[in-house]
């Protein structure tokens, strides 16, 4: 791109930027082979390193977001992973103590970052930060008696319970009474997330599946999973922290992102047998 190496270092010294303050600084550009000798040395001067950009949507658990990391070829879903199990409490002293990993705490959000600096480790410090400035702060300022890592754990089955926004006020409440009525949540994504699998409308849990042991499964284990199941964005952290107050201790999905709410369990058994007539018709 540069002809003449000769005439770059005589033209840079007669412009004064040979001083590291005022100099060019490392990092990836963009420069084209129709660019003149001063529009490239501008491009490095001026430090707009080439962006690279990605985005992990509310809802995803870690391994999702291994996965994707791989496929758009950042880097091994392996190396994310590992840079998962981590637990950089020096630069992060909020974080639970003996968590195995960092799940729900990898806030959900599009990021930009230097070509050069999409690492594990820097996209995992990245997250970890939009968590500190923007999660954080709405824990600190509310009153509640759930811990950090119950607030993350709670918030992140919500996510995955709640398709549609405005019920997700109302699912954090039904959890939220059942947690306080020492009832079992129930929470079909807690299931998947401990046996690593995904339910469809076609391939629903099985009872088998629902009756295998699993610190994370919530239809045998009362209270919460060890850890958070997924990345609970903004609007679930708030609706934890403010759930609806109802009267509703159930909930069973329709299958079209929208639930029926119970408040007995013989009503909850009606509501899921005629949404299962339905899907088998």
């Amino acid at each position: 791109m540069i002809r003449s190496a000769l005439a770059w270092k005589l033209w840079t010294r007669w412009q004064g930027w040979q001083n590291p303050e005022d100099g060019f600084q490392a990092g990836t550009y963009a420069v084209s082979p129709t660019d003149s000798m001063t529009a490239i040395a501008e491009i490095i001067r001026s430090g707009q390193v080439v962006q690279t950009s990605f985005t992990i949507p509310e809802g995803w658990n870690r391994r999702q977001m291994a996965a994707y990391f791989q496929a758009e070829g950042f880097f091994s879903a392996d190396a994310f992973l590992a840079a998962t199990e981590q637990i950089p409490r020096d630069r992060y002293p909020w974080l639970p103590d003996r968590i195995p990993h960092l799940e729900g705490f990898l806030f959900p959000d599009t990021y930009q970052l230097p070509a050069e600096e999409v690492t594990p480790a820097a996209v995992v410090d990245t997250m970890l930060s939009r968590f500190e400035t923007t999660a954080l702060p709405i824990y600190q300022q509310a009153k509640t008696d759930l811990s950090l890592l119950e607030w993350a754990t709670l918030a992140s089955i919500v996510e995955k319970e709640a398709v549609i926004a405005d019920e997700r006020g109302v699912i954090a409440g039904v959890f939220t009474n059942r947690l306080k009525q020492n009832i079992p949540l129930g929470a079909d994504p807690t299931v998947e997330y401990g046996l690593g699998i995904s339910q469809t409308r076609e391939q629903p849990l099985t009872w088998a599946q629902v009756g295998t042991p699993s610190p994370y499964n919530t239809y045998i284990n009362p209270g919460l999973p060890p850890t958070p199941i997924a990345s609970a964005g903004q609007a679930s952290l708030e609706a934890t922290l403010a759930p609806d107050q109802t009267d509703y201790l159930f909930f069973v999905a329709r299958y079209d992102g929208t639930h029926v709410f119970s408040r007995t369990l013989a009503e909850h058994e009606a509501a899921r047998d005629a949404i299962r007539a339905t899907i088998d018709n």
